[in-house]
């Protein structure tokens, strides 16, 4: 259960920024015309099941009951790095990514000319914790993340974040080194578990919200076992930067599964520089204003939006129309 004061606290900063903000943004909004709004906005999400394309469904709803653009549509997709792609491409709007995989500026350096808006990728801010599941069978044997060594994974669609975040928990845990090495597989959440549960893969790491549903689902079915990989963080963090917290995924998220420490990365909102200001300034409203709607119903009390946290987005610049908006609420 979250800390009463805690939940205060948020309440009483929800409340002075929802104040704060209405009155900025809809000021900076009231001029738009119909001829303003786009007539579609895309929302780059993630797999089938998965957290991402949960909340990427929920915001194009309500991009499109508030008026934001006459169309909005969430995009199924591989994660984070093909959401990246998608943005960056033109072919998506609004992606929702891992920090750890938008800080990475080498597909956009190569893809468009230094300095240009179009080339440069930039938050609405940091929508929700990410956990990663390290999973294996419950009557597997495999109690550690070192017990791992020769065995097979599955890390993640190709295009996932998930494969990104994977390979650099495995290299500081040093599973990719020669004679214990890991064989690792490119799996997407589903298949993943199904290969997990007929035994052809040993162990599945998976980037998600919690409770993630057909992992929820697959702990009914045949039990499973989450690894603590809190004891990897300071290699992962020495290793590729700072992006990597240690959090909680709470007992009874999983069927039987105990309490686990893993690894969290922040999950952000992005689009491209040249995205219109007025409609950046609305996303963001619908972020603070309406957040009770942008939370999957699966993991309520357990994921929120909260506006302290917003603008937390580990080092990915902020569009400058979003960090006007949150420098007008914070005076």
């Amino acid at each position: 259960m979250p800390d009463p004061a805690a939940v205060s606290r948020r309440n009483a900063l929800k409340t002075a920024v929802t104040l704060g903000l209405g009155g900025a943004l809809l000021a900076a909004t009231a001029g738009c015309t119909t001829e303003d709004r786009p007539q579609e906005i895309t929302v780059a999400g993630g797999e089938s099941g998965g957290f991402y394309l949960e909340f990427a469904t929920l915001l194009a709803h309500l991009l499109q009951r508030e008026g934001v653009a006459d169309r909005a549509v969430a995009q199924t997709t591989g994660g984070s790095l093909e959401n990246i792609q998608r943005v960056l491409s033109g072919e998506a709007t609004l992606a929702i990514a891992l920090a750890d995989a938008a800080a990475q500026d080498t597909a956009r350096a190569q893809t468009f000319p230094a300095g240009t808006d179009a080339g440069q990728l930039v938050a609405l801010g940091k929508v929700y914790q990410n956990y990663v599941h390290c999973i294996v069978r419950e009557d597997s044997g495999i109690r550690t993340f070192a017990d791992l060594a020769g065995k097979t994974a599955a890390v993640g669609e190709v295009g996932s974040g998930t494969t990104l975040t994977a390979g650099r928990i495995i290299a500081a845990a040093g599973l990719s080194d020669p004679g214990r090495a890991m064989q690792q597989v490119n799996l997407g959440l589903n298949h993943a578990l199904a290969s997990l549960k007929d035994r052809s893969i040993d162990v599945m790491i998976q980037s998600g919200g919690v409770p993630t549903a057909p992992i929820a689902a697959a702990a009914q079915d045949f039990g499973v076992r989450l690894l603590d990989l809190s004891e990897l963080i300071p290699a992962t963090r020495g290793n590729s930067g700072f992006f990597y917290d240690r959090v909680l995924i709470p007992a009874g998220s999983y069927g039987t599964a105990p309490a686990v420490w893993t690894v969290g990365v922040a999950n952000l909102l992005l689009c491209r520089k040249d995205l219109a200001d007025h409609v950046v300034r609305q996303t963001v409203e619908l972020l603070v204003e309406q957040a009770q709607d942008l939370v999957p119903k699966s993991s309520t009390g357990v994921q929120f939006l909260s506006p302290e946290t917003l603008i937390n987005t580990a080092g990915v610049p902020l569009h400058p129309a979003a960090q006007a908006a949150y420098r007008a609420l914070h005076g």
